[in-house]
């Protein structure tokens, strides 16, 4: 709601940033971006980079995501926060802000280092089903080749999917996003806690018996 987010930006203004802090936290989560003007804005962008705490960061990165006003210049922004953020999920907010900015061949250059760094990610996450699914929803590089069509996209959606379907099914299909970026519960936390606990007892067993 309008009046809930103003409220939060009316706080946000003179607070000091204290991430321990309920009131602070409640409010950064309180935003909305369909309300964000230019002056919020400038306040969100000084705060985003005071925080440590990554879960208050994405909150600011994916309401900023959805930006693209040109007055707002948040262009600069969205390449400082792809390179402040260590995980794809927020990487990818950020490239997603960023294509409301930038050129195709600029947006290139980004997501072949993106895709790069994604290809990595099997050598210390095997199963890194929470990153993936982000990348594949709705909200990810679907959106973003339904949008632009660039090929580096579709590219680095290919790979997602490739290291998507190496993994075992235990880690498939548990949660999603939708286009705006809400989180979707697609099973019940005893359900996933039980297919991975069936997982990897099984996985024990079968090192056990080499």
């Amino acid at each position: 709601m309008q009046q809930t987010h103003e409220e939060a930006m009316e706080y946000l203004r003179t607070a000091a940033v204290s991430e321990r802090n309920l009131k602070f936290r409640q409010a950064v989560n309180a935003l909305d971006y369909r309300h964000i003007t230019a002056e919020d804005a400038n306040v969100l962008r000084d705060i985003y980079f005071k925080l440590k705490d990554m879960a208050l960061r994405n909150q600011i990165l994916g309401c900023f995501m959805h930006l693209s006003n040109p007055e707002l210049g948040l262009g600069p922004f969205f390449q400082d926060a792809y390179k402040k953020e260590r995980y794809l999920d927020m990487k990818l907010k950020a490239v997603r802000g960023l294509a409301n900015y930038a050129t195709e061949p600029e947006i290139e250059r980004t997501m072949k280092h993106f895709t790069k760094l994604l290809m990595k990610r099997p050598e210390h996450t095997p199963y890194n089903y929470q990153e993936y699914e982000f990348l594949r929803s709705a909200c990810g590089l679907p959106y973003l080749i339904k949008k632009y069509g660039y090929a580096c996209f579709e590219q680095a959606f290919m790979q997602e999917e490739q290291q998507y379907n190496d993994m075992p099914d235990a880690f498939k299909g548990h949660h999603t996003y939708d286009e705006v970026g809400n989180f979707i519960v697609l099973r019940s936390a005893e359900e996933v806690q039980k297919m991975l606990n069936k997982f990897f007892a099984a996985k024990r067993s079968n090192n056990e018996s080499i």
